[in-house]
């Protein structure tokens, strides 16, 4: 059964995810040798390692179960982003992770992610063959509005908007009308700006970061100095990069936290144009793959779960490589694969378990 249940694994996906993956610890090595944070490359090994073991763990699992548990799986998604807030370790303003008993610190908002996924999946599946009318849009937005709200509170402004893709998804594939979307989409304007002006819900920080990509140069040393820096060391890198271990931007620690966020400036500038072009090229044909196996899924929750992932990845990778160009704030969402992070690497390989149950499940009899 083991042997025939992994023929139809999606190995060719899998090569690409191992690709990026040996590129994401050659490239933290590279970006951490002269700093503090030298040997993080290690951790990484072992992140990936773990993150492997979990997503052939939960490609052999059936989702329909995993579909039939979320509710309960979103109410301790609930209870624990309440127990961040109230209990939660503060690091530089900001509760974020809970102190496990073994040291390690447990960030909830990045697995809240997967369980949206598979909220929508379980959501929408209740309503294919019907209109998705105004009060199943409320419910959807009520959904995935809760936790973020919840994540909103900590603060972390760039977690809380990884989960808009999932809810957009949602809505597409649930069959919203192009007026209810216009009408959405004014109705989020409208409150976005009463937020702004507000100053009740983003800190005058988080206000900085989403006005200083416009012009960096105003506050160099402060509010635009980040973009700054990355813009620096993106330009730098030419056609062809400095080389690894050669960057000034990088090995000078000017580039701030070259290691996650800002890992694909420093990777433009040690490999120049053509290495960052490859790693795209490699993006581009992970999330086609993800997209085929959504194409081919066995039923719609299967579909939905597939597009879910889909979204929430290629949202990160837009938003991220658009902060280190200059076209998108700084929010501190991660790049997917490359950035450091147990958080993140652990949840990239649950959903791509997912992916493979999935496609997996096409061939069942």
């Amino acid at each position: 059964m083991f042997r025939t249940k992994f023929r139809d694994f999606d190995w060719l996906l899998l090569g690409l995810v191992l690709l990026m993956s040996i590129v994401s610890v050659v490239e933290i090595y590279s970006a951490t040798l002269h700093t503090k944070f030298h040997g993080f490359h290690s951790r990484q090994v072992l992140f990936l390692l773990a993150g492997l073991l979990v997503m052939f763990a939960v490609s052999m699992a059936d989702y329909h179960k995993l579909i039939e548990w979320v509710p309960w799986a979103y109410g301790v998604s609930i209870m624990s982003l309440l127990a961040v807030l109230v209990a939660g370790q503060k690091v530089l303003g900001a509760r974020r992770w809970i102190r496990l008993p073994s040291g390690i610190h447990f960030q909830p908002s990045e697995w809240v992610k997967l369980v949206l996924i598979v909220a929508m999946a379980r959501f929408l599946w209740g309503l294919v063959g019907r209109e998705l009318d105004g009060r199943e849009i409320g419910k959807g937005f009520a959904l995935v509005g809760l936790p973020m709200l919840l994540v909103l509170k900590q603060p972390d402004l760039g977690t809380s908007l990884t989960y808009v893709p999932i809810l957009l998804i949602g809505l597409l594939l649930g069959g919203i009308t192009w007026k209810r979307a216009a009408f959405i989409l004014l109705t989020f304007v409208v409150l976005l700006g009463g937020i702004w002006k507000s100053g009740k819900v983003l800190k005058p920080y988080q206000k900085a970061r989403l006005t200083s990509f416009r012009h960096p140069e105003d506050d160099p040393k402060g509010s635009g100095y980040q973009v700054r820096q990355s813009l620096i060391a993106v330009g730098s890198g030419g056609v062809f990069g400095k080389g690894a271990t050669k960057g000034t931007q990088t090995q000078g620690d000017f580039l701030p936290i070259p290691y996650t966020d800002f890992i694909f400036a420093a990777l433009c500038e040690e490999h120049g144009f053509i290495g960052a072009a490859l790693v795209l090229f490699v993006y581009f044909l992970i999330l086609l793959r993800l997209v085929q196996n959504a194409q081919a899924a066995a039923d719609p929750p299967g579909t939905f779960l597939i597009m879910g992932v889909t979204a929430v990845i290629l949202f990160q990778i837009a938003v991220n490589i658009g902060m280190v160009v200059g076209l998108m704030p700084v929010t501190g969402i991660p790049l997917p694969l490359l950035s450091y992070g147990g958080s993140s690497v652990i949840f990239t390989f649950f959903a791509l378990g997912i992916v493979m149950n999935v496609r997996m499940g096409r061939f069942v009899n």
